[in-house]
């Protein structure tokens, strides 16, 4: 049986007013946007506010980033300052975690993404995230990773050090307390 979908309406209303305020002290991040309008479009796609809500959940403090200019979807990041720390201390997806002999951690980034209905930044949504902003600045986060990278067994994660973003390279079944992941959702 999957998981209900749905927020109660408390929850739900309470989200709104979390996501509001956020909206309203990060202008920067959505500028000539309407918050009337993110707002609607927030109460007509329930299993979307469902998931932004798992994002929330986790530490992820989401926000309004972009809209996409031809499709008009609204596109949700992760905005806290670090990792969300709900999602730390996994490696990178399940082949990773199976090539593990000892000490698994008890999940994977893309498995956790996929159940919160949630894209793991890629490289390109992570650079842009960073001129928002200085994110990671003491953790890192998975990023989604190019199939070619994958099949020689390694996955990419990004941070903020030294007033730069850096994109580096680990094996996917590597994991550490400071790392985590990023998503990102559209509607």
């Amino acid at each position: 049986m999957g998981k209900n979908k749905t927020l109660s309406k408390d929850t739900q209303a309470q989200l709104i007013l979390t996501l509001k305020v956020r909206f309203e002290k990060n202008k920067i991040r959505h500028k000539n946007i309407e918050w009337a309008l993110v707002q609607k479009r927030l109460e007509s796609n329930k299993e979307k506010l469902w998931t932004i809500n798992e994002m929330e959940r986790t530490g992820g403090e989401p926000d309004l980033v972009d809209v996409d200019q031809k499709s008009g979807a609204y596109l949700f990041f992760d905005c806290a300052a670090e990792s969300p720390s709900g999602r730390r201390s996994l490696c990178y997806d399940r082949e990773g975690l199976d090539s593990r002999k000892e000490f698994k951690p008890e999940n994977t980034a893309q498995d956790m993404a996929a159940e919160m209905g949630i894209e793991i930044l890629n490289e390109t949504q992570y650079r842009y995230l960073q001129t928002l902003g200085k994110f990671d600045a003491k953790t890192s986060s998975w990023l989604n990773t190019p199939a070619d990278i994958r099949k020689l067994g390694g996955a990419i994660f990004g941070d903020f050090r030294f007033n730069t973003v850096f994109v580096y390279h680990n094996g996917a079944g590597s994991y550490y307390g400071g790392r985590g992941f990023r998503g990102c959702v559209s509607f």
